[in-house]
């Protein structure tokens, strides 16, 4: 089955990362991949093109049919591999819409993430303008209170103890702020849940290969707040 399918990924891309993670989850090693260097930009050569027009990670293919976006490949893999390594979806409705709510709700967050990432990386810090800059940085502030909030209330996971596609979807985002820098003692329920998640096989089998040494930016370390009434940046 495995064989059928192709993954063009770059280390460090949220969205190849989740598809990695789901792949493992449903086990289904042994697909033909490639690692893509962003910063050669090969995601604009052919190869990427032919399967991604929009010359973006990942570049994915199971079987006949062309899964590019993240969440679409994930919901697709578990509907179509139900049967096959880890039950993703969980019968219980109020797990089910718990997991639904908090997948969706990942999609804003690391939009915001994103945001932050490019404005320090890409724009040259002397055209950088402290109101764009402070506008991120509290809009993710903003987000991080409510994940903060929603990860006090539950188990290990996203919607309850048990790992679902809520999980797989959301973890790379939250390992992707602490490789930046996000500070665990300013937020100890998302480094709870970091902590509890990281070790887990699909996540090591995946776990972004240039992510062992230690990174280029810090951009998260600011992100702070003490209270819901005190904000700090």
């Amino acid at each position: 089955m495995a064989k059928d399918m192709t993954l063009l990924w770059g280390s460090g891309s949220v969205p190849s990362w989740r598809v990695m993670i789901m792949l493992e989850e449903k086990q289904l090693q042994g697909y033909n991949q490639k690692l893509i260097s962003l910063q050669k930009k090969e995601h604009k050569t052919q190869e990427v093109l032919d399967i991604n027009p929009r010359g973006q990670l990942p570049a994915f293919k199971c079987g006949k049919h062309i899964l590019n976006e993240s969440y679409a490949a994930c919901f697709f893999l578990e509907n179509q591999y139900k049967s096959q390594g880890t039950k993703l979806i969980p019968d219980s409705p109020d797990a089910q819409a718990l997991m639904y709510q908090r997948l969706f709700e990942a999609v804003p967050l690391y939009q915001k993430i994103v945001e932050i990432v490019l404005y320090n990386y890409r724009v040259p810090e002397g055209e950088r303008h402290d109101s764009a800059v402070q506008r991120n940085k509290e809009g993710l502030t903003a987000e991080l209170k409510l994940w903060e909030g929603y990860l006090n209330k539950t188990d290990c996971c996203l919607a309850g103890k048990e790992f679902t596609l809520a999980d797989v979807l959301f973890f790379p985002n939250v390992a992707f702020l602490f490789r930046l820098g996000l500070s665990s003692e300013r937020y100890p329920a998302l480094a709870k849940y970091y902590n509890s998640l990281k070790d887990r096989p699909s996540i090591k089998a995946s776990w972004p290969p240039h992510w062992h040494e230690p990174p280029e930016l810090d951009v998260m370390k600011t992100i702070c707040y003490l209270n819901p009434a005190q904000w700090i940046y």
